[in-house]
């Protein structure tokens, strides 16, 4: 029997820790991407990638009431599906989030270090957060309210300072948000997706929140809705600023909407905030994860040596440090906008298992009406069939070595 973790967050820190996952992520590394494909369509493709968000927070947020446990959709799946959908959810989250915590590592360096020293920044970021979430959840929990304060009170700043310059010139033919046809659109909206899915992280939060078949639902609905209020005002700034050409051309957009505004000396700050926004993101993600993969490993679907939670700190330190390590290489081989995509994969097919576990739930552990469910599990496949076609290639091939590895561990198993 392995040692359980320890209940020490309330709403406030659940709610703050989603939001901290959702902001550094979206604002600062998807609206590039998305404007590239969709324009100034993106805005619409914001409102269908919100619309698919929010019908899976609600089954998350159904199915963490029932199961107050660490691993989010993997124990679900589990419980609701069988082992090989548990799996299937469990591996993909695994994989996108990690791809995820590398993008996020690079996006803090290139913004706040030099070109000649942005993998070493990314690296010792890792080291430092990992070791945050080494010493405990309430740590955790603590710095990430620092670090969200700080974020939107940077991104309110921005957003006056851009719109005090701005001569709407990217909003002024509103009918053009169509010109790069819905498949762009919804291109966009499986991009944007990357930047919802914070949420996930409260519910793999679920052995350590206070009364969580109260907390948890309340706590991921209300950090979509303030992560959602965020993304449409910076969105909509940027684009009536920069314009949907440059947007997609920008590797700092928030910096480039204080320069076309015709404040660079606002710039740095705007620099800080990006750094502040990836490294809250980082912060939750390797906490999100290192959980998961807790559950894996309690489940045998990864080693056991994952399983050991740390006597004193209460945390799996052993998988967060084992998840710093693989990043840490990553960070030498991914590229930003293909990691969005592959991440935007990984968890549409997390979510995908989420809502179809969702539907099965009995009545009296339902929310939620099931058409929310029907409609976030479509909306998940529509999402994955629209992203860029490398990221689905790379993501099929993760996931079917992810199944050959569960096939050998099963089968040595029964030969045992």
């Amino acid at each position: 029997m392995t040692q359980p973790l320890a209940r020490r967050l309330g709403l406030f820190d659940a709610v703050v820790i989603g939001v901290g996952s959702m902001v550094g992520a979206g604002v600062f590394a998807s609206f590039a991407p998305a404007s590239a494909v969709a324009g100034t369509g993106l805005l619409i493709g914001l409102a269908v990638a919100a619309t698919v968000a929010f019908c899976n927070a609600t089954s998350s947020a159904q199915l963490a009431a029932q199961y107050p446990t660490s691993g989010g959709t993997y124990i679900y799946g589990r419980e609701r599906l069988g082992a090989w959908p548990g799996f299937l959810a469990g591996w993909t989250f695994v994989i996108g989030k990690t791809a995820s915590s590398a993008a996020m590592a690079l996006v803090f360096a290139a913004y706040v270090a030099p070109a000649r020293y942005t993998e070493l920044v990314a690296v010792l970021a890792i080291a430092l957060l990992t070791t945050v979430n080494y010493f405990g959840i309430t740590r955790t929990a603590w710095l990430t309210k620092i670090l969200v304060t700080a974020v939107l009170a940077v991104l309110l700043v921005g957003v006056i300072l851009g719109l005090t310059g701005s001569t709407g010139a990217g909003l002024d033919n509103l009918a053009s948000a169509t010109d790069h046809g819905w498949y762009g659109i919804l291109q966009s909206a499986g991009l944007l997706f990357f930047a919802f899915a914070g949420y996930a992280r409260i519910a793999t939060l679920g052995e350590e929140v206070i009364r969580p078949e109260r907390t948890i639902p309340r706590a991921i609905v209300s950090a979509l809705g303030i992560a959602l209020l965020v993304y449409a005002v910076v969105a909509s700034t940027l684009l009536a600023v920069l314009g949907p050409e440059l947007l997609a051309s920008s590797s700092a957009p928030l910096v480039d909407l204080v320069l076309a505004s015709g404040h660079s000396w606002a710039s740095p700050m705007m620099r800080i905030g990006a750094g502040l926004a990836a490294l809250g993101a980082l912060l939750a993600l390797i906490a999100g994860i290192g959980r998961t993969s807790l559950a894996m490993a309690r489940h045998h679907d990864l080693p056991s040596y994952l399983t050991v939670v740390h006597p004193r700190y209460s945390v799996p330190h052993r998988a967060e440090i084992t998840l710093a390590l693989v990043v840490c290489v990553l960070v030498l081989l991914v590229d930003l906008r293909d990691a969005i995509g592959f991440s935007s994969f990984g968890v549409l097919l997390y979510y995908l298992v989420a809502n179809i576990s969702a539907y099965t739930q009995e009545a009296e552990h339902r929310r939620y009406p099931r058409a929310l469910q029907i409609v976030g599990g479509i909306g998940c496949v529509v999402l994955i069939a629209t992203l860029p076609v490398s990221s689905i290639a790379v993501g099929t091939v993760v996931v079917v070595l992810g199944v050959g590895y569960r096939l050998m561990r099963t089968n040595r198993s029964l030969d045992a």
